[in-house]
């Protein structure tokens, strides 16, 4: 009852004076007529229940939700430093933009980074460099049961489907990818015309959800996928177990945003929503893992097969090692995807706290082969965060033979890190399945940029392999690359971590692997 009151006492008095004024001269409207709004609008405010803030406050109140609108671009623009933006500041962001355009990546008068923070990294120079090759090396992806080896480029396009980011994007990327010689990871959301067309080449990737080569019911289907395996411009093949910022969840596709060409491309019905379940029904457990994986190979004519996961348990990790030795299978490649990795929507629980960050990742996986003695018959990848020529060789000196890149690539194309990828409002055309803000990418001018960007980058990258006194990735090690533990202290990776030698597993593991190695089990994923 005291709400009603207050909208009379507020209202009629101001209603009988804008009429008293409207009487006397008709100009009065033009004042009169927004105060009116504003009284109605308040009134909605006072007795409406779904916000407290304006129902204590009315009409002053959304000042709040007007100013959370604009946060992000206030943060972005007016308050973060070139260096403590997130998730990659305006330093990194810059670097990308520069380099796709041609333009010089450099910066006068020094480094604005505290040098001597905690946690800080450091590549160690030589005091005999290196001259820089003239070509940038490759990596030899292929096993001992691989008829059709690839050679893998240092850096290349990390996974994003068409589906999440627009059509022009992936023109342009896969376009960018053919200039440079360089591969394109399709996403898990199927094989598109738009990443056929250009003519770059493709790692096709495989999830949950067997978009492009699943049966009606949503299982495997060995025909379709044999048929599109056999395209020339698929070079590899990766069965995605989880990705980095969301690993263990599935997803759903709505029916609204399943149209007649997201159908087609991901092989479901049209208009039908589409459920990715977390885990793969071929396989239960790491021996099945790893037989799918020697299947997939085979319907695939021999070409390069891996997976792709984010590290959770290592147990599980060396249990499929296990099940690699007495199967005697192993997967041509396998790709670390690090938590800090992007995704186009995500729970906020799961990309902060779920899985391990790409340093211990990589470091894991590059141990356990070596100490099981199949490191030389596996290449890894590593993603996550990958933008610079400098990231790009801490990952080869963690352990990793080539890296992939998402955002950075995205950038490339033209991406401000406005974050709405969720909401199909993306403001430069990137992620979105809006015809006409996707219009925005110009598949010509992108491509070259993305062509430039990577070029430079992994030229960036050999420039500071030559400083450290190395001609080639293979000669990189682990007491090339520094941290600084406390103020007064930095030690090598060499220091900090353990690493295993080849075959050491399978000899004698050490204390610190010991438990884990015995409990990890061909035929049983435990933590």
């Amino acid at each position: 009852m005291l709400k009603i009151r207050l909208v009379v006492l507020l209202v009629l008095p101001t209603a009988a004076a804008i009429a008293a004024a409207v009487l006397v001269s008709p100009w009065c409207w033009a004042a009169g007529g927004p105060l009116l709004l504003l009284s109605a609008l308040a009134v909605h405010d006072l007795v409406q229940r779904r916000h407290a803030v304006l129902r204590n406050y009315p009409v002053l109140g959304r000042l709040r939700f007007a100013l959370e609108a604009l946060r992000p671009e206030l943060q972005q623009y007016f308050i973060e430093r070139n260096f403590d933006g997130r998730p990659f500041d305006r330093d990194t962001r810059s670097i990308v933009y520069e380099r796709a355009k041609g333009t010089d990546a450099e910066e006068p008068f020094g480094t604005e980074r505290d040098l001597y923070r905690s946690g800080r990294e450091y590549l160690t120079p030589s005091m005999a460099p290196c001259p820089v090759p003239d070509e940038p090396p490759r990596v030899r992806i292929g096993g001992p049961h691989c008829t059709q080896p690839y050679d893998m480029a240092l850096l290349n396009v990390s996974a994003m489907s068409f589906g999440s980011l627009s059509a022009n994007a992936v023109l342009a990327l896969n376009t960018g990818a053919r200039l440079g010689g360089f591969a394109h990871d399709t996403g898990e959301g199927g094989l598109s015309a738009y990443h056929l067309r250009p003519g770059g080449d493709l790692v096709w990737e495989i999830g949950t959800g067997y978009f492009g080569c699943r049966t009606d019911d949503g299982d495997f289907d060995e025909k379709q996928f044999a048929e599109k395996a056999a395209h020339e411009q698929v070079k590899c093949v990766s069965l995605k177990i989880s990705q980095g910022a969301k690993p263990g969840i599935g997803g759903v596709l709505p029916g609204a945003k399943v149209n007649a060409e997201i159908a087609e491309v991901r092989g479901v019905p049209q208009g039908k929503t589409v459920v990715s379940p977390p885990f793969h029904r071929v396989y239960d457990t790491p021996r099945e893992l790893v037989r799918f994986l020697a299947r997939m190979r085979e319907l695939a004519g021999g070409k390069p097969v891996g997976f792709k996961l984010c590290v959770g348990s290592r147990r599980q990790f060396l249990a499929v090692c296990k099940a690699m030795l007495e199967e005697d299978v192993t997967p041509d490649f396998i790709i670390v995807d690090g938590a800090e990795g992007g995704t186009g929507a995500a729970p906020l629980e799961f990309a902060d706290n779920v899985g391990l960050p790409l340093d211990e990742g990589l470091m894991a996986v590059h141990n356990a082969l070596v100490g099981v003695g199949l490191r030389d018959r596996v290449t890894i990848g590593a993603s996550g965060k990958v933008a610079t020529g400098s990231d790009l060789v801490k990952r080869l000196v963690q352990g990793a033979d080539y890296t992939n890149a998402a955002r950075a690539m995205m950038f490339a194309v033209g991406c401000i890190q406005a974050q709405r990828c969720h909401t199909n409002t993306c403001p430069v055309g990137v992620a979105t399945q809006d015809e006409r803000r996707g219009r925005a990418v110009d598949v010509g001018d992108k491509s070259h940029r993305v062509h430039r960007y990577q070029a430079a980058t992994v030229r960036s990258a050999q420039q500071i392999m030559g400083a450290m006194g190395v001609d080639a990735p293979r000669d990189l090690h682990p007491h090339m690359l520094l941290k600084r533990v406390d103020p007064h202290t930095v030690r090598s990776y060499a220091e900090l971590y353990e690493w295993l030698t080849p075959g050491q597993l399978l000899a004698s593991a050490p204390d610190s692997w010991a438990t884990d190695w015995r409990a990890a089990h061909p035929d049983r994923f435990t933590h």
